[in-house]
């Protein structure tokens, strides 16, 4: 069995996924945090959004979460406080957008276009040391750079819903086998589930053999 553990790096990188039980991304028709978030999960969040990340997502997050954060600062939503208070907040936080097929300058604050190979970007950004990152969304993204061997913390937010007939986005469909060493949980509200690892690519099961 080989093994890719991520690279050592000054700046870490983590994928940050919230995720249903049966590992969908989102739902057709439920609210936002499936209608699950409570007052323990928010304060951590804000707790999180003062460790200055830099976040990273491709062309199709950039355009879903820009238009819905102008959306909720101009209050033409239906977001409840805590999800316009959060999403407007991204505004001030620098996010690094990669695609092929938006021009410079994007119009989010603090959006920074890069159009050539993401891994490529993303590991000398881990070179530079440039401060933690982290994924947002992006689960092409997010999944390229686990099999780089990129990713330092690969966490998840599970909430405890099974979205069998409206489920959408498959976080882990196309993904390889990964090895998971936990590195730290937490239940929120008595229902939330926070799973942290560090992730191991591997290039076939244990005890096949394979190189």
């Amino acid at each position: 069995m080989g093994a890719t553990p991520a690279e050592p790096s000054q700046a870490p990188l983590m994928v940050d996924l919230i995720i249903s039980l049966d590992g969908c991304a989102s739902a057709e028709g439920w609210p936002g945090w499936w209608g699950l978030e409570g007052p323990e999960y928010l304060a951590w969040l804000d707790q999180e959004s003062a460790k200055n990340y830099t976040f990273l997502l491709g062309a199709n997050t950039y355009r879903l979460m820009y238009g819905m954060s102008a959306q909720a600062a101009a209050n033409r939503s239906g977001f409840s406080e805590e999800e316009g208070a959060s999403l407007t907040g991204l505004s001030a936080v620098p996010k690094i957008v990669f695609s092929s097929s938006l021009q410079s300058p994007l119009d989010w604050p603090n959006s920074t276009l890069v159009t050539g190979d993401a891994v490529d970007a993303v590991r000398e950004l881990k070179r530079k040391g440039t401060g933690p990152l982290s994924t947002l969304g992006s689960i092409s993204l997010a999944r390229s750079l686990l099999v780089a061997g990129l990713v330092d913390r690969f966490r998840l937010v599970v909430f405890p819903v099974i979205t069998g007939a409206t489920g959408r986005e498959r976080i882990f469909d196309g993904y390889p086998d990964v090895r998971l060493d936990m590195v730290q949980s937490r239940t929120f509200d008595g229902r939330l589930q926070l799973l942290e690892y560090v992730p191991t690519v591997l290039t076939g099961p244990p005890g096949t053999g394979q190189p």
